[in-house]
């Protein structure tokens, strides 16, 4: 004897809901392996973003030392030339751009120096700041 078809054994023994089809929830995985995959992409572009930040301030950093040394040695008389034009030129050799250069401002012979490093992308540029002379 033919048995009915699995909808009519549901609604025969008492079941009130329709069955699904065994394939209404098709595809589920590749929805949810695409937003997998795009949770990753970000989570990669965020941490491509803070290495560069990172890069870049310690660059900014970098050039802020030496150029408010090459200042200072300068102030100081160790070097010929004008003190905060050595520190532009130390400055840009590191891809830095000196903001300001004060001279003398917490001491004799001292040089405090602020410079910018400009970052590609979707980020400010990153500064540093530096003092360079005999103790204060």
């Amino acid at each position: 004897m033919d048995e009915p078809p699995e909808e009519e054994q549901a609604t025969s023994r008492g079941n009130a809901a329709p069955s699904r089809p065994a394939d209404a929830e098709r595809g589920a995985g590749t929805i949810l392996m695409g937003a997998l995959s795009l949770l990753a992409l970000l989570l990669v572009a965020s941490a491509v973003l803070l290495l560069q930040a990172a890069s870049a301030a310690s660059k900014a950093a970098t050039a802020a030392d030496l150029a408010a040394l090459a200042a200072a040695d300068t102030a100081r008389g160790l070097s010929s030339g004008e003190p905060c034009a050595a520190a532009s030129a130390v400055a840009g050799q590191h891809g830095a751009v000196v903001e300001a250069c004060e001279i003398g401002a917490t001491g004799v012979g001292t040089a405090v120096v602020r410079v910018s490093v400009g970052v590609p992308g979707l980020l400010p540029d990153a500064g540093g700041r530096a003092r360079a002379g005999p103790p204060p």
